[in-house]
């Protein structure tokens, strides 16, 4: 026995020696270039014991002897290994070019991208923290085919248009469905760009139908980032930066003014006028951004979190225009038992601006176009009355832009927004897991506004004016998910099923009131009046959902996938307020073919093709279907009018018919991918047809309504999408190129009740509509005259007489221009060498027309307002040959026409950045793991023949009827940012 004991003691002294930790330590180098990789996971397998290598690779821990490790690097194959304690391990990472082993996010689930079988496109996520993005929405602008993202103006904080293979609505919403961590919304100002993880876009009905009557524009799919397993990670990113003008436009002297006025006979101007005020540079000044963002990051086995806090601010190159935005974020995943699984979102953010007044001419409070208009000789005060400002135009009604800006500078836009989700995940078998998930997204908007009631002229008029406007949106999303995952031999089955329910409720109330004895004290209880119009509303609607999907796949080989959801909308009428949309995918790899095992040089080859429909009821009223009613109140306190009575008038026609707008969507597509994933290729082809338009249809004069909502027509859009990406160099230099280019072509194809609507007036000067929409023509359409240049015998515009009838009437007018780019496209070239970083990317349009409106106010020469220097150029004496009409008191040069239509194609150096990564052990002694200093320029240079500021413009903004119009619209900004990239 006591042999036996002492054996025991002897052999567990043993044990305890061997289990006894030891310090393991090594390097980690890429094979490619055999440079040493910074972030590498090592960790001992099944455990959180491990550490992530600093900037020279190196990694070093505690950890059992003869541990087994698994070293993991985004972009390379993981491995696993022996530890070996007794030397420095020298590690070779190889780089993963089978990318097709990448899991893609899809709606209620992911898929690894070989099994695709639908048109997603991924946005690279790599390089945000190296570009100035104020919005998430940037992110995609020029990196997915098939997608189109424009920043219709310049304006701080300004929102970007998103349109998936184009416009499929008129009346009704054409903006994406965005679902940020499982939550479903309609925009992303308030996503800071540093918290994004992953983004993908579903851009066919197969892929994106799932989500129902919500996905008719497509669905971008965003991930906000987890932490991982290792070390505690800190990162701060902070940039700061200076914006300009890209371009400016000279208006004339006084000398020059003053013989256009002797010209036109308007304006009787004194002798001995001097420039005194050089009205650009009142108005326009050097903005300044800055954006800080600092996060906190770490996970094991059983939990993990993030959490990140940022601030924004844009000082925006026109005076007193700003953004303005602070947000939090806070992501927690727990593994509370083998069996549960608990996830948590929350992100607040505040962010406000004040919301510059463009798109109108001068005398309209349009900043940006009386900076041309007002005269050069006149003073920004007024002599004769200290405090005001001057409008002594000598009987012109001019306002200045100063005073422009002034009805801005005490405005402010507010909005307070938060969104939160919890989950949990419920495994009762490792096939059967149920999912169900609780999420609010819930705004406070706030507006206000004030005019002084001494300082502009329109602030006198009414002693001042304030404002205030406040609204509370709450939308709640109720999510069961159950999904069935099951493989056998070389088959696997997928099948999903749940029900998903949305409520909103929203109200606002809204108040004016004037005649403020002063300007001190701003609040609407100092004034002395209140509008009538004053008041408050409220509305709800909600939409009830079921939906499913089977996907099977055999070998990877052949695939199949069908989806079906049934949505159920309170907008709509109760008879016809459930749509059913159904689609199917499937997917053939060719490459896995027996005949193909000799071509090595491929490493995949797929066929994909998919139908689905979607619907949409976005962008109407809540209460469409139903009657309502304006309020009219009577002064029932006043003498005679004791009985005076609410009055109620019809505000719109019932229609008990109203129903889905339906999209059908053919897809078919390509996948390719050669000389070991160094060139991939992808390439769709798509129909859409929609039907059943949403339409809000003017009605007869004659009719106690204006308008009725209906279901009015048909509208297709075709396209072709191709996108190519490939490693050119791949050694110690690196070099990476992706291209997009997309291809659509709209056409309103019927209408019902009325074939011809105009859209956009554009002068203060005509009531002319310059957008005519009819079937047979795509969208936005310009309408007018053609312009056959100016006669050299009297000066006037010769417009062409298309009838043939000696006149020029309104018969003569026709289609003058196409907004819709023939095609669009991004390039990005990733460069590195060792430390450094270059990248450079463009994007453009090519085919389409900008009407420039601007120009009818800075080239009419009609009335008294100052003009560009472009009407030097302007017709004199009879004879002269010239392009710009002669100066007259009439608006007859100024009729819509192609005078005004400019090519607005254009190629544009998006961003250069160059960034540098640091290494060296006092950032290890630091413990730095990641140092990276770089310098960005936007918007560089652009390749354009457009006369405007900025070919990449529409005042109306995401309009889908209205497109390409240039008025007075906020300038495009050239930015200089200086950043970096730290993590601890």
């Amino acid at each position: 026995m006591r042999n036996l004991l002492t054996f025991v003691l002897l052999w567990c002294t043993i044990l305890s020696a061997y289990a006894q930790d030891v310090q393991i330590k090594g390097v980690v180098i890429s094979g490619e270039d055999n440079l040493p990789l910074p972030g590498v996971n090592v960790v001992v397998k099944g455990t959180t014991i491990g550490t992530t290598t600093d900037f020279d690779g190196q990694f070093s821990f505690a950890a059992p002897a003869k541990s087994l490790l698994v070293v993991s690097y985004i972009g390379y194959k993981p491995q696993e290994l022996i530890a070996d304690a007794t030397k420095s391990m020298r590690i070779v990472l190889r780089e993963d070019s089978e990318v097709l082993e990448e899991v893609v996010v899809v709606g209620y689930g992911t898929v690894k991208r070989k099994d695709v079988t639908t048109s997603v496109a991924t946005v690279s996520t790599e390089d945000l923290d190296q570009r100035p993005l104020i919005s998430a929405a940037s992110a995609i602008q020029g990196k997915a085919a098939g997608v189109n993202v424009i920043q219709p103006n310049g304006e701080p904080g300004a929102g970007m248009v998103v349109r998936v293979r184009g416009n499929s609505s008129i009346n009704a919403s054409n903006d994406p469905l965005y679902v940020v961590d499982g939550v479903p919304m309609s925009e992303i100002n308030f996503l800071s760009p540093n918290d994004i993880e992953s983004m993908q876009i579903l851009k066919d009905a197969s892929s994106a139908a799932i989500y129902g009557s919500r996905a008719s524009n497509g669905v971008v799919l965003i991930t906000t980032k987890a932490g991982a397993r290792g070390d505690a990670k800190i990162a701060f990113t902070a940039h700061v930066g200076i914006t300009d003008v890209a371009k400016r436009v000279e208006s004339l002297n006084v000398a020059q003014y003053a013989d256009l006025m002797k010209e036109i006979g308007r304006v009787n101007l004194p002798s001995g006028l001097t420039d005194q005020t050089n009205w650009f540079d009142e108005t326009y000044r050097t903005g300044v951004t800055q954006n800080y963002q600092l996060s906190f990051s770490n996970g094991n086995d059983k939990m993990r979190y993030y959490v990140s806090g940022g601030y924004t601010k844009e000082d925006g190159v026109i005076k007193v225009a700003f953004y303005e935005r602070y947000n939090m974020r806070a992501n927690l995943e727990n593994q509370i038992r083998p069996w549960l699984k608990f996830n948590t979102n929350v992100a607040y953010s505040d962010y406000s601006s004040n919301g510059i007044v463009s798109g109108q001419g001068s005398n309209r409070a349009g900043v940006v176009l009386s900076v041309i208009n007002t005269p050069t000789y006149a003073t920004i005060w007024d002599a004769q009355n200290p405090g005001q400002y001057n409008n002594n135009f000598y009987g012109a009604n001019i306002t200045h832009p100063v005073e422009n800006m002034s009805r801005t500078a005490d405005n402010q836009t507010n909005n307070n927004r938060l969104i939160g989700s919890v989950s949990g995940e419920i495994t009762f078998l490792p096939e059967l897991k149920l999912k169900s998930t609780t999420s609010i997204d819930r705004v406070y908007f706030h507006k206000t506004s004030f005019l002084d009631p001494k300082k502009t002229e329109y602030g006198r008029s009414q002693y001042g004016n304030a404002t205030d406007d406040r609204s509370l949106s709450t939308v709640m999303v109720f999510d069961n998910i159950l999904t069935y995952d099951k493989a056998f031999g070389k088959h696997s089955f997928n099948v999903m099923a749940g029900t998903s329910g949305t409520t909103s409720k929203w109200s606002e109330s809204y108040q004016t009131v004037s005649h403020f004895m002063n300007s001190e004290i701003k609040t609407l209880n100092a004034g002395n009046k209140v509008s009538q119009g004053n008041g408050t509303r409220a509305a709800d609607w909600s939409i009830m959902s079921y939906l499913g999907r089977v996907a099977y796949n055999y070998d990877s080989k052949y695939l199949f996938t069908a989806n079906f959801r049934s949505d159920g909308s309170s907008k709509l009428s109760p008879a016809k307020r459930w749509g059913y949309f159904p689609s199917f995918s499937a997917a053939w790899r060719i490459s896995s073919e027996e005949f193909m095992k000799d071509i090595t040089w491929i490493d995949d080859l797929k066929l994909r093709g998919g139908w689905g429909q979607t619907g949409n009821q976005s962008g109407i009223s809540d209460y469409a279907y139903l009657q309502r009613y304006n309020i009219t109140r009577q002064n029932w306190w006043e003498t005679g009018k004791e009985n005076a009575m609410v009055i109620l008038s019809p505000a719109n026609m019932k229609n008990k018919d109203l129903t889905w707008e339906t999209t059908t969507q053919t897809n078919i597509g390509v996948d390719l991918s050669i000389f070991n994933s160094r060139l991939v290729f992808n390439a769709d082809a798509y129909y859409k047809y929609t039907t059943d338009l949403l339409m809000d249809v003017p009605l007869p004069s004659t009719s106690d309504v204006g308008s009725i909502t209906r279901n009015e027509g048909e509208m297709v859009n075709k396209g072709i999408e191709f996108a190519v990406s490939s490693k050119n160099f791949v050694k110690a230099f690196k070099w990476d190129t992706d291209f997009n280019i997309s291809l659509n072509r709209n056409e309103v194809k019927k209408f019902t009740l009325q074939n011809v609507y105009y859209y956009a007036q554009t002068s203060e000067a005509t009531s002319e509509n310059v957008v005519r929409m009819t079937p047979g023509q795509p969208l936005g359409m310009f309408w007018g005259y053609i312009s056959d240049g100016v006669d050299p015998e009297t000066g006037d515009l010769m417009y062409r007489d298309l009838d043939g009838n000696g006149k020029i009437t309104s018969s003569d007018k026709t289609y003058i221009g196409n907004p819709n780019p023939d095609f669009t496209f991004g390039l990005t070239n990733n460069l590195s060498y060792k430390g450094f970083n270059l990248n450079i990317f463009f994007q453009g349009a090519v085919g389409n027309d900008i009407y420039n409106a601007s120009r009818m106010e800075t080239e009419g020469m009609y009335d008294a307002k100052n003009q560009s220097t472009e009407v030097l150029n302007r017709w004199r004496i009879p004879g002269q040959i010239t392009d710009m009409p002669r100066a007259v008191a009439t608006t007859d040069n100024l009729k819509a026409s192609t005078r005004f239509i400019e090519d607005g194609s254009f190629v544009r150096l998006k961003t250069v950045t160059l960034s540098y990564n640091f290494a060296g052990g006092l950032l290890k002694k630091w413990g730095v793991s990641r140092l990276q200093p770089y310098v960005t320029a936007q918007n560089l240079f652009t390749i354009t023949g457009y006369s405007g500021f900025d070919p990449e413009v529409n005042q109306w903004g995401g309009s889908a009827t209205v497109q390409g119009i240039d008025w007075g619209t906020y300038p495009q900004v050239r930015s200089y940012v200086f950043g970096v990239n730290v993590e601890f």
